[in-house]
């Protein structure tokens, strides 16, 4: 990335184009629904230590499918909270059944 990214406007475009293999999306929905997951376990059981595997179970598959799926960075190194808050866009927005309109509305198109 070649200039600091200053506004979330400007982020989200960002933020899809670093995600532009299916594949990516995938895993990042997967980890996401597994940090919903063990959220209801945890408040379904009370048993709070379960808490601690959220960001695993979030990270963990986003961070995986940067380094071996879409070989780049994640941008959680260099925009935390603006990323955190994507990645729990992005999974709303495809639930939603969106992501395809929002992909093609900022241009983002699979890399090989």
């Amino acid at each position: 990335m070649a200039a600091t990214i200053t506004t979330y406007r400007e982020f989200w475009p960002f933020y899809l184009e670093e995600h532009s293999k299916p594949a990516t999306r995938l895993i990042h929905f997967i980890g996401t629904a597994l940090v919903f997951a063990v959220l209801a376990a945890a408040i379904a059981t009370r048993a709070w230590w379960l808490l601690l595997l959220m960001p695993v179970a979030g990270y963990g598959f986003a961070w995986y499918s940067h380094f071996f799926v879409e070989h780049n960075r994640p941008a959680t190194f260099t925009y935390p909270f603006w990323s955190l808050f994507s990645d729990f866009r992005m999974f709303f927005v495809w639930l939603a059944g969106g992501l395809d309109a929002e992909l093609r509305k900022h241009k983002i198109v699979a890399r090989a």
